[in-house]
């Protein structure tokens, strides 16, 4: 049996609590600064807020104060948060942990440069640690899977990468059970790649629903047509920018897009695209969406600020990337949810 520590409680950092009790190991969940309720609410009932199921038993709740003490003995260390945590969670816990501990981070998201580099959340803290002078293997994982329904205990399959194939490995053993299905990789840029323009186009293909239902009313049947051909041009769009990330490989392709099909159709990111689609700003569907954490505006705006960076040097045609261009110019110009149909077109 291994001591896993859990850092940050939000919905996924916390579901993998489950798979982890399945194989048997001591779980301690640590709340951030922000996660208060959620680890008063857990020790009170046993039970995440956001979720219909209890923990399992051999679950154990940290206040961020008891942070360390949740380390101490750990054998390796989950980084729950957010997009939004990245630097704290490189400032603060990363220095925290014990050399040659193996970190899993379920953070996904890039970070753009005023050059136009796009780094994924791994290369951000492995640069952290480097000028720290630690050493901790940095593993990570993207994949299709809902928090809630890993929680179900629901077949989930996803893919695990790490500078270090042997803590990746050593991960894969300590998470994988009968219904949590892991495959492992080298290349963390690939699939931490894939994963995050996930987030950006799933808020593409959910402008259709709230136009539609703008169109036919709230309550209309939903139309599939159109979700479906912002869907291909999603992919299109998706296999393009993984060419520049240099991160292409049909793996990593076929995870983002199964990363992006679980993502249309629930979550954070399809209730701010609808609303969106309604016809409601930017501004206007984050006051009705109070208190959520919508990390795919986040990478949409970084993706698409990095690729005007990289076209005004002529390594990238901001034509072919309509989609991504358009979904930044709603975010960031405040225009309205008016797909430009016509440019997904092509001729062979």
């Amino acid at each position: 049996m291994a001591i896993i520590t859990i850092v940050g409680s939000g919905m996924m950092g916390s579901a993998l609590a489950f798979p982890a009790r399945a194989n048997g190991h001591e779980v301690r969940l640590v709340g951030t600064h922000l996660d208060r309720d959620i680890i008063d609410n857990c020790r009170k009932c046993g039970r995440h807020p956001k979720f219909e199921r209890d923990f399992p038993s051999g679950v154990s709740y940290y206040r961020i104060e008891e942070f360390e003490t949740a380390l101490e003995g750990a054998d390796a260390v989950i980084g729950g948060v957010s997009s939004f945590g990245v630097d704290w969670f490189g400032d603060y816990v990363l220095p925290k942990i014990a050399d040659g501990t193996p970190v899993l981070t379920v953070t996904k998201g890039l970070y753009d440069t005023a050059d136009g580099y796009l780094y994924t959340y791994p290369e951000l803290w492995a640069e952290k640690l480097r000028a720290l002078g630690k050493s901790l293997p940095l593993c990570a994982v993207g994949g299709p899977c809902t928090s809630y329904e890993l929680v179900a205990e629901d077949h989930s399959s996803v893919s695990f990468c790490g500078y270090d194939i042997e803590a990746v490995e050593k991960f894969k053993s300590l998470m994988a059970c009968d219904y949590y299905h892991v495959s492992t990789t080298t290349d963390v840029r690939g699939i931490e790649s894939a994963v995050a323009l996930k987030n950006a186009y799933a808020l593409g293909v959910a402008l259709t629903v709230g136009l539609n239902q703008k169109k036919f009313g709230i309550d209309s049947p939903l139309h599939f047509n159109s979700q479906a051909a912002i869907f291909t041009e999603a992919v299109r769009e998706m296999d393009m920018l993984l060419r520049m990330q240099d991160a292409h490989s049909v793996n990593n392709l076929a995870v983002g897009v199964g990363d992006l099909y679980v993502t249309v159709y629930g979550g954070r990111t399809r209730l701010v695209g609808i609303l969106l689609g309604r016809g409601l700003t930017v501004d206007e569907a984050l006051n009705e969406l109070k208190g959520v954490t919508l990390e795919s505006l986040v990478v949409a705006e970084r993706v698409a600020r990095a690729v005007k960076v990289k076209a005004a040097r002529g390594e990238v045609d901001v034509k072919e990337l309509p989609l991504l261009m358009h979904m930044d110019a709603i975010l960031t110009e405040k225009k309205p949810a008016d797909i430009p149909w016509d440019s997904f077109t092509y001729a062979e």
